[in-house]
């Protein structure tokens, strides 16, 4: 929504962490929040909080901190929280098969909603009762169901193919699980997350900054 496109890529991302804790504290009947206690709870600094909240307006009082329905029901509406969206998945294999049983069950405004796969052992069924379809239909279910995200778990090898289908079927926005960096319009976002490359990038760090006190949602730069 327009408020999320006028802050900081940094800002926003941080926008589901708050939501996620704050719901926690909903549940345990907790009315007030300082940001000295959502800093430690979602690890990162109060200073950062404060600017992150400021691009909203006035969200909490000086010497009282933020309530905690307040700011539950802005960040709901903020994050369309009311509001379901339906994802595919390509590519059932072990990761697919993962994230099917898991279907961001924490997570009631997103559900993977259909699968996609050439194995004909898995076409036909349902996983995580997910119904995985074969990749040969994508266009038509894609379209039927109005989806418009997509996770991508599919062999390097055929990501971009698969890719440039999704683009003509209108999705706008590609998680990617693959190494494959893919080529898209300028309208379509693909968030990449290569698990190999983050998993050497910890590794790296523990060896060559041990003891750094440095959260790295805290230390991103702020685009």
């Amino acid at each position: 929504m327009s408020e999320t496109m006028k802050i900081p890529q940094a800002t926003a991302k941080r926008l589901p962490l708050y939501y996620r804790f704050l719901k926690n504290l909903h549940s345990s009947g907790k009315q007030r929040v300082s940001s000295a206690e959502l800093s430690e709870a979602v690890k990162v600094d109060s200073a950062t909080i404060r600017r992150d909240f400021s691009y909203f307006g006035a969200l909490g009082k000086k010497g009282y901190g933020y309530n905690v329905n307040y700011l539950l029901g802005f960040f709901r509406k903020t994050l369309d929280q009311d509001e379901l969206t339906k994802v595919a998945l390509i590519g059932v294999g072990n990761l697919g098969t993962a994230f099917l049983n898991y279907n961001f069950l924490k997570n009631n405004n997103t559900k993977i909603a259909l699968a996609f796969d050439v194995d004909s052992d898995k076409v036909g069924t349902k996983i995580g009762d997910v119904p995985v379809y074969h990749l040969d239909d994508l266009e038509k279910h894609l379209l039927e169901e109005q989806i418009s995200v997509s996770i991508l778990t599919v062999p390097s090898s055929v990501a971009q193919p698969i890719t440039d289908r999704l683009v003509k079927s209108n999705v706008k926005g590609i998680l990617n699980f693959t190494p494959a960096r893919l080529n898209v319009p300028g309208s379509i976002r693909v968030h990449h997350i290569d698990l190999a490359v983050e998993l050497q990038s910890l590794i790296y760090f523990l060896k060559n900054y041990p003891g750094t006190d440095v959260n790295e949602d805290t230390a991103e730069t702020e685009k």
